[in-house]
């Protein structure tokens, strides 16, 4: 039975290191699902997973790349910190004496204001670490210090609230898009992957590569569409409290109906990071900046003697690292309605991990982007279950920094087996 089911993921070429990776989470739900009274698993606490998890997400996606290069970056938790606070005051003071409170203008340029910030700080440390040829975990532990202090000197400590409430939206936990547009959302994702598998085949057959049996390729669409509708299907089950409907109704003056129900849908923030998910993917592997990455990573001697600028690309790694913390910025704030100077303390730890956990080497030159977003949900998972079982905080430190040297060993153990060491 065992090799038969080797033989069957062998057929599919399903990524072994993801399948173990979505072993590991199954397991992590399983045994706080059983330790919570079955808490773990409703809808409603995937839903808030999702949220927790999202701001982290984002920022995985550009580790993957930093670290690929053979870099590091330490700063990007004190840089959603000064972003945040620098667009709390956009947007709770500075842009409402111009254009006025609640105009539209104030998200789009807050939003520009805090990615364009993350951009040009990312720039700067890139800019030291490939010009100035200072490694880059001096260049980043010495930001992690500056950013820091630097969100607190922004407004003296001060935590800025309430921010605008359509930006608040953007954070998810007032942001949803509703069941219907919710399974729209999950079709399209759905006809894309059909189309994906089928353009696929269509060109491995036009250049004469192998590929899979048809059965595999319609086991395979088959395993995807269920995900997507699973997932779909979950989220959609976390229903508003009535007590949240009936305020909404008696704010419009109308009496809500007996038994009316209403469920939240994806976030908004969750839809950012399938968004982040999917261009970083595009980039990655479509791109000539994508491969001039993971060509850098796999030999950065050979990648300057074929021509790639080596240190221009490193600025721009640190640049994308930074915009994303940018974005990072706008969905934490967002999410707590608020911004205080300790945003984002320790993301740049919890970033790397999930980097890590979902497969990226730390010698360079391997990473996926669907790994760190899983290795992120991991990480998340274990500290919210630990969380909900009554865990003490410094315990829960403990098992993450385990975790994280298991993953490591395990991941080098691997490639040792794999021949990719």
């Amino acid at each position: 039975m065992g090799s038969g089911l080797g033989k069957f993921i062998k057929t599919l070429q399903l990524d072994t290191r993801l399948l173990g990776m979505i072993g590991a989470f199954l397991l992590i739900a399983i045994v706080f699902n059983i330790a919570t009274g079955g808490t773990f698993l409703t809808p409603r606490n995937l839903f808030n997973l999702t949220l927790q998890t999202a701001s982290v997400a984002v920022m995985a996606t550009g580790m993957v790349f930093v670290i690929v290069t053979r870099n590091i970056d330490l700063s990007i938790g004190s840089i959603v910190g000064v972003v945040g606070m620098v667009m709390g005051l956009v947007q709770a003071f500075w842009l409402p004496e111009i254009v006025g409170f609640g105009s539209p203008v104030i998200v789009i340029v807050t939003v520009l204001v805090g990615i364009g910030l993350g951009m040009l700080i990312g720039g700067l440390q890139g800019w030291m670490i490939g010009y100035l040829m200072i490694p880059s975990f001096i260049v980043t532990l010495g930001g992690l210090l500056i950013w820091r202090g630097a969100a607190w000197w922004v407004t003296r400590g001060t935590t800025v609230s309430p921010l605008d409430p359509t930006f608040v939206k953007l954070g998810g936990a007032s942001g949803t898009i509703g069941v219907t547009a919710s399974w729209a959302l999950a079709l399209s994702g759905i006809v894309a992957t059909i189309w994906f598998l089928i353009h696929t085949r269509r060109k491995h057959i036009s250049h004469d590569f192998a590929v899979k049996p048809v059965w595999a390729e319609f086991a395979l669409g088959g395993i995807m569409v269920a995900a997507i509708a699973g997932i779909t299907a979950v989220i959609n089950a976390y229903e508003v409290p009535t007590r949240v409907l009936q305020r909404r109704f008696e704010r419009a003056g109308l009496e809500m109906p007996e038994g009316y129900t209403e469920a939240y849908g994806f976030p908004i923030s969750v839809l950012i990071v399938i968004a982040v998910a999917i261009a970083m993917t595009i980039v990655a592997r479509k791109t000539r900046f994508g491969r001039y990455v993971f060509a850098i990573g796999g030999n950065p001697d050979a990648a300057e003697l074929s021509g790639i600028n080596t240190r221009m690309m490193t600025v721009k790694v640190f640049v994308l690292m930074g915009g994303l913390a940018g974005v990072a910025a706008i969905i934490a704030s967002a999410r707590l309605a608020s911004a205080g100077n300790d945003l984002g303390t320790l993301d740049e730890l919890r970033v790397i991990a999930a980097a890590v956990i979902g497969g990226t080497a730390l010698a360079g030159g391997v990473g996926t982007i669907y790994g760190a977003i899983l290795g992120a949900f991991i990480m998340q998972s274990l500290v919210s279950g630990m969380g909900m079982v009554g865990v003490d905080a410094p315990f829960q430190n403990i098992i993450v920094g385990a975790v994280l040297i298991l993953a490591v060993w395990v991941d080098i153990v691997y490639r040792r087996k794999t021949g990719e060491a």
